[in-house]
């Protein structure tokens, strides 16, 4: 059995990491809690160069600091009143840009929005920066006597325009990305570029020629029902090595489960049944949530480009060109799995033999996928029945003879489509002309 380590190998809390990926609050939360590590810190430097200057009984320097941070205090306090109302302002408009994205492409591209990087990075310094500039406040003294003040809010006030400044530039980063959103071309490719690191994940395995064993025990899902998001592959193999068992994975990620089904079988181990602890380690590995994610979910990918397609050739939007653009990013996609073994995945321990079956996939279940309901949505708009030939035909020349049945029953059923909705011979002929940019 030969395997190319050509795929990220799973690494450990990879679901905890995915889960707080796809939430908005852990990021801002981790902000303000540094933030009041931070002020401390400011605050004990700002305490430290007022004992100093005290105790060299240097006065006129204490008085000056007192003068900048009486100038400091009117900015710092502009800055607190402020920042709130441009936080609601800006997430306001934010999200409803998001909202008109969604309509118009489909709702799978609002997770676009909550896993991005800066939107986070920006909300948390956004509240951050506002309660830094409360904490600072704090910190400002009545008393004017250099003898006998104990602080002046120096460094925190120099840190909260920094992170003033440091606000302004994420908000022009923030604003570039949220326009992006409002365009087709960034979300397909963003949408690809996932669905690419998803099958990077996968590793491409040549079938084992081992048999599993005779079936000792399934373990069957406890908990909510949902969408099957990942499955800790690292704990699983850890789990199947220390026991010297094969696990199989019986649904395919991204398959809606409920309590009772069964989601993995055991081979091996002479017979002898899992631990109550071996079971509960398995079970845990598994999970399951509201919706479906790139992590190890192969097809998720062109599922959001298929309905962006049809969303857009749906009567209501007729904008066959945004439909152009999927079939360019399926088609990218189908290309980049022509070659590559599917149907099941081989997950291998250190030693080199397979402890996890994952059923993902087949090249047929791909194609269906990216072409049927696209195919179905075509005819009548020409642009889009010219691309799709196009993609028929590079596709046929890309895949192993194995593979082109697929493609040619889904192009056969599409001139057959075409041929039966128009009447002049002509228009079906254009129609069906294969054309990469569709009409130009």
């Amino acid at each position: 059995m030969s395997q190319r380590r050509t795929y990220r190998p799973p690494r450990a809390l990879s679901v905890l990491r995915e889960h707080l990926r796809e939430t908005f609050w852990f990021a801002p939360t981790v902000a303000l809690v540094l933030v009041f590590v931070v002020w401390a810190l400011a605050d004990a430097v700002d305490t430290l160069i007022v004992d100093t200057l005290r105790d060299e009984e240097d006065f006129r320097s204490l008085r000056e600091l007192m003068a900048i941070a009486d100038d400091a205090k009117t900015i710092v306090t502009t800055i607190a009143s402020a920042m709130m109302t441009f936080i609601g302002v800006v997430f306001s408009i934010s999200l409803v840009a998001v909202q008109m994205a969604a309509g118009n492409f489909s709702p799978r591209v609002v997770r676009i929005f909550i896993r991005s990087r800066i939107s986070k990075l920006t909300f948390s310094v956004f509240l951050s920066t506002f309660l830094l500039s409360l904490l600072v406040l704090t910190a400002f003294e009545s008393e004017r006597n250099p003898r006998e003040v104990t602080s002046v809010p120096v460094m925190q006030s120099i840190l909260t325009l920094l992170m003033v400044a440091l606000s302004l530039l994420l908000f022009i980063a923030y604003v570039t990305q949220t326009l992006q959103l409002m365009k087709v071309g960034p979300v397909v490719d963003r949408v690809t570029r996932e669905a690419f690191g998803a099958l990077a994940r996968m590793p491409r395995s040549d079938a084992p020629g081992e048999p599993l064993g005779d079936e000792t025990v399934r373990i069957s899902h406890q908990g909510r029902s949902g969408a099957l998001r990942d499955v800790e592959v690292a704990r699983l193999v850890r789990v199947a090595r220390r026991h010297d068992v094969v696990l199989r994975l019986i649904p395919r990620v991204g398959d809606f489960v409920v309590p009772g089904t069964p989601v993995l079988t055991v081979h091996g181990g002479a017979g002898q049944p899992l631990p109550f602890a071996a079971r509960r380690a398995l079970q845990s590995a598994v999970s399951v949530g509201v919706e479906r994610t790139f992590r190890r979910d192969l097809t998720f990918g062109l599922r959001q480009l298929t309905d962006i397609g049809l969303r857009a050739l749906s009567s209501s939007v007729n904008d066959p060109t945004t439909a152009v653009q999927c079939l360019d990013r399926i088609v990218q996609y189908l290309a980049v799995v022509a070659q590559r073994p599917l149907g099941t995945v081989y997950h291998q321990d250190g030693k080199g033999r397979v402890r996890l079956v994952q059923h993902v996939s087949e090249w047929e279940d791909l194609v269906d996928l990216g072409f049927a309901e696209l195919r179905g949505c075509a005819v009548g708009n020409p642009q889009v029945t010219r691309r799709m030939m196009a993609g028929f035909e590079d596709l046929l020349q890309l895949v192993p003879p194995e593979r082109r049945a697929p493609l040619e029953r889904h192009r056969d059923m599409l001139v057959r489509a075409v041929r039966q909705s128009v009447r002049e011979p002509a228009e079906g002929d254009f129609a069906l002309e294969p054309d990469r940019q569709g009409i130009g």
